[in-house]
């Protein structure tokens, strides 16, 4: 957002979103009623083989926020802390389900704000519909063609249905 005020709350909510989850966008909701400006980045984890590219990612995402206003979606192969810096963000959001997901991102706040001191982490936890909710856990589900009203916001449904469609035909 160009000719933002400098004195706006800037937060980025990073994550692989493959695909974004209703959980997802659960944190999504509730992080853009905390601060002014939410940008969410899709970011790109090496350790996954993503179902959707980058880019289709944050168009799926673009779909199921384009009714918040306060929400930017964007996309980055850098750092975290490097983005965050470069957007004037000095806050991360991050949901958290289950314990064992707070040690990993306690561990990655530490070093991003070693990396750039500025930036703090805040931890959002899931609400309880959604505490085992992960795009790893979608994937199988669709695999046994599931019902997942209650997994995806409901305009990614198909794309998401024809990419697994697609996939399990190679």
């Amino acid at each position: 957002m160009k000719g933002r005020p400098t004195d706006m709350k800037t937060a980025i909510y990073p994550g692989s979103f493959d695909p974004v989850t209703s959980g997802h966008l659960n944190i999504i909701r509730r992080a853009a009623n905390i601060f002014d400006h939410l940008i969410v980045c899709v970011m790109v984890n090496a350790g996954k083989n993503p179902l959707f590219s980058l880019e289709e990612r944050v168009d799926l995402i673009r779909r199921v926020t384009s009714d918040i206003p306060n929400v930017e979606v964007d996309g980055s192969q850098e750092l975290l802390a490097e983005y965050a810096r470069k957007r004037g963000s000095c806050v991360i959001v991050k949901g958290l389900r289950a314990g064992s997901d707070f040690e990993n991102e306690f561990q990655m706040a530490l070093i991003n704000h070693k990396i750039n001191p500025t930036l703090d982490t805040m931890f959002l936890t899931a609400e309880h519909q959604y505490m085992y909710l992960s795009s790893s856990t979608v994937k199988e589900l669709a695999r046994y063609d599931v019902d997942l009203s209650d997994f995806l916001p409901e305009e990614i449904i198909p794309d998401f249905k024809e990419r697994i469609r697609n996939r399990n035909l190679k």
